[in-house]
This record gives C-alpha cells, structure tokens and sequence, in this order.
C-alpha cells in the first residue's frame, strides 16, 4: 500500500497498490496550485 500525499500541506491525495507501504510527496494539489495563482 502506498500514498502519495501533498508536500505543502501534508493532505493526503491518493492511495496505489504497491508490495511495500510507500510514501511518496508531491506538489500536485490543489493548495499549492492556489498558492501559485497567488504569488503572480
């Protein structure tokens, strides 16, 4: 089991299938698309 969670707000964003429990950080959510909309 992995999951795949945000690196900005440590939300959760997504569960996968995998042979080890995983936890991978991504910045492909919704608060930092906002954050970026911000800054420019």
């Amino acid at each position: 089991m992995g999951t795949i969670v945000c690196q900005t707000c440590n939300s959760t964003i997504e569960h996968f299938e995998d042979e080890k429990v995983t936890v991978l950080y991504s910045n492909n959510c919704s608060c930092h698309q906002k954050d970026y909309k911000q800054e420019k």
